[in-house]
């Protein structure tokens, strides 16, 4: 059977739109296959490695660690996770916000050595999380594989990977937003957002051997191509300009990337007509990739949210469903995030509402998107199936 990765894109509050796709998948597109579909290899970046670290530690429970995930999204109060911390800001801590509650959720949820586990019993082949280590600014990717160390890799000058028994900690450096979440210390070095450079992993899905990858990405792109942003405004607020800048920073290219890879396949295809099936050999062997990673078709699908989140977060705030669940000064900060974003949207709110009710509308919209997709996703799982594996 062929290798499909599974990747998360980075989003912070965002992330709740990825296990309603990722839900979808497992129980639905499964039920219609008859069969469980397989996730080899799991990807993620900033809140996308959260949630890749719960999906790993219970790879061996296929459809129920879908739920698991829903269960704990629906049931966040966002108080008891981020506080503001200004004081903490001045006085040295390098973050607006206190996520004391928020690792101990992580800690506390997500067995982590379990991981280790399910990869030794075949359940999945590798598990990554992207960072940001913080001195250099390059990213680094780290990897937990079935087999002890790294893979040929190849040479990419901006990122590194390393071998690593996965815990909190590196799932949490990857989800530290700067300025809002503080960077994490993994081995006497600091790491933040792995979304600053990789917000989208799908270079380490690749050079892991993927054949297939499945993308999950929270951002909406409007029709004509161009990053959803608010009516023009004479005026911009700053925290309506932070939120901009945060979605700057973690800017992706993944339709870039997508492009890139499509225009490979296509190349190595016409290859394959023009001169026959040892084409994508001959190849290789040209450039001297004997081992991997080497040049290969991959196939891929993606899901992107269908709807603007950061003005779902505003219509939420602004709604009555809001009222109770937060209060005293985080409260009155989410309202001004909101009034922020004039009638559209606010990134920034987006990124911080860690609420079990509005962690449920994303919910359902990725389930909805993902239903959307239907046949093409288990035409995508189809594909990755060879004659052998039906006579397994």
């Amino acid at each position: 059977m062929k290798r499909v990765a599974l990747i998360l894109a980075g989003g912070a509050a965002r992330g709740a739109y990825e296990v309603g796709v990722v839900a979808y998948l497992l129980q639905e597109v499964s039920r219609a296959l008859g069969r469980d579909v397989p996730l080899d290899i799991l990807c993620g970046t900033s809140v996308g490695a959260l949630n890749v670290a719960g999906l790993a530690a219970y790879a061996d429970e296929p459809r129920d660690r879908a739920q698991r995930l829903v269960d704990v999204w629906r049931e966040l109060r966002v108080g008891d996770l981020v506080k503001s911390d200004l004081r903490g800001l001045l006085a040295g801590s390098r973050a607006l916000l206190d996520t004391s509650g928020l690792e101990k959720l992580v800690a506390d949820k997500i067995p982590f050595a379990r991981i280790g586990d399910n990869l030794a019993r075949g359940m999945l082949t590798a598990v990554t999380i992207s960072t940001t280590h913080v001195a250099s600014g390059k990213t680094i990717v780290f990897v937990q594989r079935g087999e002890p160390g790294l893979m040929a890799w190849g040479h990419e000058p901006t990122l590194e990977p390393r071998a690593a028994i996965l815990t909190e900690h590196h799932a949490l450096a990857s989800a530290a937003i700067p300025i809002l979440f503080r960077p994490v210390l993994i081995d006497g070095q600091y790491y933040c957002d792995g979304g600053l450079r990789q917000n989208v992993p799908l270079s380490p899905a690749r050079r892991l051997g993927a054949d297939g990858l499945l993308i999950v990405n929270p951002r909406y792109i409007r029709q004509n191509g161009r990053d959803a942003t608010a009516e023009e405004e004479p005026r911009p607020g700053p925290l309506l300009l932070f939120g901009k800048a945060l979605n700057s920073l973690l800017l992706d290219r993944l339709d870039t990337d997508l492009a890139r890879l499509e225009g490979i396949n296509r190349l190595l295809s016409a290859g394959t007509r023009r001169f026959g099936p040892g084409f994508v050999d001959a190849i290789n062997e040209e450039l001297g990739r004997t081992a991997p990673p080497k040049i290969r078709p991959l196939s891929t699908i993606l899901v992107r949210a269908s709807e603007d989140i950061g003005k779902m977060s505003v219509e939420f705030v602004r709604s009555p469903k809001f009222q109770g669940r937060v209060g005293g000064p985080l409260a009155r900060v989410m309202r001004r995030l909101a009034e922020a974003g004039g009638d559209s949207e606010s990134d920034l709110l987006s990124y911080v509402l860690f609420d079990g009710e509005f962690a449920s509308e994303l919910i359902d919209l990725g389930w909805l998107d993902a239903k959307a997709r239907h046949d093409e996703l288990c035409a995508f799982f189809e594909s990755m199936w060879t004659p052998r594996d039906s006579l397994a």
